[in-house]
């Protein structure tokens, strides 16, 4: 082979190297983009996991993406995240509108977890004798959370749908009946959900009536917020156990707390 010749393969040669270190830098630009799409916790701050599922962090690192859960529900409920969509690639969540948690009694997707991301043991009892079972009531997936503008039960307009549905009847969302200060007449059937009762199943968001849920499943997190050390419910055992060991010291927080209560309880200014 001639020197021109070769020569001639030269530029060839150098678009190769060229169109191949550009295929890596997109690679790895793209690489980047997808860990800040997975590590990104507004990207997955409402997603909804199987029953037993452990803390999002924790559940992200033991997670294996292997869909076993996915392929062990009866009844198709589960998905797998796909690229493009808004939750981390290859793992399981719920859309309750279109198909929420059945219940299952054996809880088949936890128990197929083979890595402890979805732990048994978060939905356990025990009986008499200290034997662990399975108790699908114990399950937290979320919380369901009423839109009161847009329920049309708070309207006054007859409706239970969600309380009917309910696996938890009567216990997870109950109906109270409030006077309709509106027509004076007649009585609102508002129902209610109940924070310690509801295991965030979404059967109820998928039997509500209205074009988009009136009630509809958040994570528990960022249904119920997080209250004060210093407020607690006295007939809760858990809220007392939170009081142990804090101290006596009360934190300034408003500039009225820097004054003895008599400098302002008897004056007119509040």
């Amino acid at each position: 082979m001639g020197i021109g010749a070769e020569e001639e393969k030269m530029p060839e040669r150098r678009k190769f190297l060229l169109d191949m270190v550009r295929g890596l830098g997109a690679a790895t630009v793209g690489g980047l983009a997808w860990t800040g799409v997975l590590d990104g916790k507004k990207a997955y701050a409402t997603i909804l996991r199987p029953p037993g599922a452990v803390a999002e962090e924790e559940f992200l690192a033991k997670c294996t993406k292997c869909g076993l859960c996915v392929e062990a529900c009866p009844y198709k409920a589960l998905l797998l995240a796909r690229p493009g969509d808004e939750w981390p690639v290859g793992t399981p969540y719920f859309q309750m509108r279109e198909n929420p948690c059945r219940m299952c009694r054996d809880i088949p997707c936890t128990i197929a977890c083979p890595t402890g991301a979805l732990a048994a043991s978060l939905v356990s009892d025990s009986d008499e004798q200290g034997k662990a079972y399975l108790n699908i009531d114990r399950t937290k997936i979320g919380l369901a959370v009423i839109d009161r503008e847009t329920c049309i039960a708070y309207w006054g307009i007859q409706c239970d749908a969600c309380f009917r549905a309910c696996p938890l009847i009567d216990k997870a969302v109950t109906v109270e009946y409030v006077k309709n200060e509106r027509t004076g007449k007649h009585t609102i059937m508002a129902p209610v959900v109940h924070s310690d009762h509801c295991t965030g199943c979404g059967i109820c968001e998928h039997a509500c009536v209205t074009k988009k849920a009136s009630i509809f499943v958040l994570p528990r997190e960022l249904a119920m917020g997080e209250l004060s050390g210093r407020y607690i419910r006295g007939w809760d055992n858990a809220d007392e156990q939170r009081m142990q060991g804090l101290s006596d010291e009360t934190t300034t927080v408003t500039p009225r707390s820097e004054k003895s209560p008599l400098d302002y309880l008897n004056k007119e200014e509040f």
